[in-house]
């Protein structure tokens, strides 16, 4: 994980200003070899121009987005603002960047958690040792006509996995992770093949999921941590409205 701390936190400004310098257009290779000379480490996913002022999306390996110039001569590490939309552009690209092909999540590795007709579909990655897990499993037992699918993704101490594992070992997993997430009943110790656990954990690392929960909507995009349903309702309706 590479961080910039000292660097500038946001930049809510007129970019269509001339702040920077536009001067030649560089080669995006040239920004690339620039940025990983910079951190000293081939750090860098990608390098894009914006239409701002000149300045280069850089998006590196480790998820984090930043910008700079065609000469690598500063390093911008917050908010890009338009000011005639006022929308937040980083975020909007963060979203994109972080989107997945919800149709290629193995549905068979998640506990599968059916309510009303089902019709509504999200993906959660949660650690069943996660606080606000439990405050998002008590926001999700309100919600109607959705089916949740649940992938254990036991990140934060080993009691997280074997309670994974017993979890995953239920008769009835539904049940049993709703009787531990809701209303903290510890799930009893069993036995079975577990190696979903491990493969689940494999699949968050490659989809960058660094904390918990993460929900994934059923147009692929992320939500990162807890939301109450409200909200998550007014998201998965901003879905169907397209």
């Amino acid at each position: 994980m590479f961080s910039f701390p000292g660097l500038a936190r946001a930049l809510p400004l007129a970019l269509s200003l001339s702040l920077f310098g536009a001067g030649a257009h560089a080669d995006e290779a040239s920004v690339r070899k620039g940025m990983e000379a910079f951190v000293g480490a081939p750090a860098v996913e990608s390098v894009a121009r914006t239409p701002y002022a000149g300045l280069y999306e850089v998006v590196l390996k480790s998820g984090e987005l930043v910008y700079t110039d065609e000469k690598v001569s500063f390093i911008v590490d917050g908010r890009v603002i338009d000011a005639q939309t006022r929308r937040d552009m980083t975020q909007l690209r963060l979203n994109q960047l972080s989107a997945i092909d919800f149709s290629t999540l193995p549905l068979d590795q998640a506990i599968k958690h059916v309510k009303g007709n089902g019709k509504r579909v999200i993906a959660t990655f949660e650690d069943p040792n996660c606080g606000y897990c439990k405050r998002l499993g008590k926001e999700l037992a309100q919600m109607k006509d959705v089916t949740v699918y649940t992938f254990l993704y036991p990140i934060l101490s080993p009691d997280s996995t074997t309670k994974s594992r017993d979890i995953w070992c239920a008769k009835d997993k539904a049940k049993a992770w709703s009787d531990w997430i809701v209303d903290a009943k510890v799930p009893a110790t069993a036995d079975c093949d577990t190696g979903v656990i491990d493969r689940n954990v494999a699949l968050g690392q490659k989809l960058k999921i660094n904390g918990t929960p993460t929900i994934f909507l059923s147009n692929g995009s992320r939500i990162g941590g807890y939301v109450p349903a409200a909200e998550l309702e007014k998201a998965i309706g901003a879905i169907a409205a397209k």
